[in-house]
């Protein structure tokens, strides 16, 4: 079923039940397998594809929202796996924005407000409530659960069933309930081909922010002085220094 005002770029592929609502846009090439819905106010980039019952843009589970106008916005290359669910924003003239390449396995629910970037992971179950930030190339394990208003870090990897409720830094691995940070994802930043030495200055920041008896402001004064200046020293001094909801330790 597709609204006659949706409009639809070239060789979408609209399955059987599925269902495309009247203020949607898809970008050319996605694919809506049966019984898949978009609603709302979305936009859809090239080349995404819902697999059954996936539903993107269905109004927030937000008891705020009063059917004003609100937006969701989503970029290219990404899957949503049977029954994920993602929700515009929630108050008039709000937004939910996710970048491109990302893949939302099974039952992933991403809330209204949020924004998620590129070549991230969800796996199954992976939640996260409203206003929730994540980066770039981050992993968030199965049945996780993020606390509104967190963030997580690019390149952060998150054990399976741990529970969020403060700012995960970038490149780092935690697990736990609540989630506490294990270490660097090492891992990860080999896949992504970081030198080694930067990874042996990033596990050095590491250990001066979460692993030694200071107060993250004279440790970030330490990494300063201690560790080589790079982009991604630099952005994980950031984004520890600017958490308002406090981080992991």
């Amino acid at each position: 079923m597709v609204h006659p005002k949706a409009v639809l770029g070239e060789q979408v592929t609209v399955g059987p039940y599925a269902i495309v609502g009247e203020h949607v846009k898809l970008g050319a090439n996605t694919v809506l397998d049966a019984f898949s819905q978009v609603l709302g106010f979305t936009e859809l980039g090239k080349n995404c594809r819902l697999f059954s019952y996936a539903v993107v843009g269905n109004i927030p589970q937000d008891l705020k929202y009063c059917y004003d106008e609100t937006y969701l916005k989503i970029g290219d290359n990404n899957q949503f796996r049977e029954f994920c669910t993602v929700n515009p924003g929630t108050l008039k003239g709000t937004q939910t924005l996710i970048g491109n390449n990302n893949l939302f396995m099974t039952y992933a629910h991403v809330a209204h407000d949020c924004i998620v970037g590129d070549n991230n992971v969800f796996a199954n179950n992976a939640t996260l409530a409203g206003h929730v930030t994540v980066g770039n190339k981050a992993i968030l394990g199965g049945l996780v659960a993020i606390h509104q208003f967190c963030r997580v870090g690019d390149y952060a990897i998150v054990g399976g069933c741990s529970k969020v409720t403060q700012d995960i830094p970038p490149y780092s691995m935690s697990d736990g309930h609540p989630a506490k940070i294990c270490g660097i994802n090492l891992v990860g930043l080999r896949r992504a081909k970081f030198s080694n030495d930067l990874i042996r200055q990033i596990k050095q920041s590491f250990k001066l922010l979460f692993f030694e008896n200071h107060s993250f402001e004279p440790a970030a004064a330490l990494v300063r002085e201690q560790i080589p200046k790079s982009k991604e020293v630099d952005n994980l001094l950031s984004f520890v220094l600017s958490s308002k909801r406090g981080i992991s330790r």
